[in-house]
């Protein structure tokens, strides 16, 4: 473990896992997006609102996600952006309006989705180690054989460079290696949707390069919902960019650098 003071991760070096998709029996697409693919819509918001003691935190939210999107979304602290997430991930319930998922146009109640919640969301004292909280992240996966679950599992904790903590309990984790395991988590089932919330909090610069990576790697075969305040590579990433302040607006820019500067269609 790093001493007290020191950075997070330093003198470590990340393995590049190969890029390889991972098919299972509910990946949906294989093909590379387009930005013309529509319009395969996987989830929608209809005018969804959510009020909290009487407080709007969301009002308005009409919202469609096709398959094979990259949604970079951003806006200010206390806007809304993980309220959104949760929404779509049906953790919540709105006030008013709906939330909709499609398998091929046919209305369904689940999708195979991975996420990264943020760090203060997850009960770290919880006695789990790395590997059991990355492993976790297959649960929902039927059909793997116990060497290929294995597999992804070595896979999965070699790509966040994690080899050494993997018998770690959470407690026992920096900031930046909970984030890892967590991203592992997310990513190991190969979802079909893969939902970020600040995937880069905490970690050292030399993660976070890996993370684009990561990101990049995914981005052909999987609809990505990202939300970060760091968007200047992330955004050349996307091919939809949401901008969210308790209402939610779609900046239509050719190019997007930050909220306050986006040039939305009113």
């Amino acid at each position: 473990m790093p001493g007290a003071g020191s950075k997070p991760g330093a003198g470590l070096t990340y393995a590049k896992a190969p890029a390889t998709h991972c098919c299972n029996d509910h990946c949906l697409h294989h093909g590379r997006r387009t930005d013309g693919d529509a319009r395969n819509v996987i989830i929608t918001l209809d005018n969804v609102g959510l009020r909290r003691e009487g407080k709007i935190i969301l009002e308005d939210v009409s919202l469609s996600i096709a398959q094979g999107d990259f949604l970079a979304i951003t806006g200010p602290n206390g806007g809304g952006k993980t309220t959104l997430l949760r929404l779509i991930l049906r953790l919540l319930k709105p006030t008013v309006g709906r939330v909709s998922y499609f398998n091929h146009g046919t209305p369904v109640d689940r999708l195979p989705i991975g996420y990264l919640p943020q760090k203060n969301m997850i009960d770290s004292r919880f006695p789990i180690t790395v590997k059991e909280v990355i492993t976790s992240g297959l649960i929902a996966i039927k059909g793997l054989d116990k060497a290929e679950r294995a597999e992804r599992v070595e896979r999965a904790i070699a790509t966040v460079g994690l080899d050494s903590r993997r018998d770690f309990t959470l407690d026992r984790l920096s900031g930046g290696q909970l984030q890892r395991t967590l991203l592992a988590r997310a990513i190991i089932s190969c979802p079909q949707i893969l939902v970020l919330d600040e995937p880069l909090s905490y970690l050292d610069k030399q993660f976070e390069h890996r993370v684009y990576d990561i990101i990049s790697e995914l981005a052909p075969t999987t609809t990505i919902i990202l939300v970060s305040h760091e968007m200047s590579r992330i955004a050349s990433m996307a091919n939809r960019h949401i901008i969210v302040d308790h209402r939610l607006e779609e900046c239509t820019a050719d190019h997007h650098y930050f909220a306050i500067d986006c040039p939305h269609d009113r």
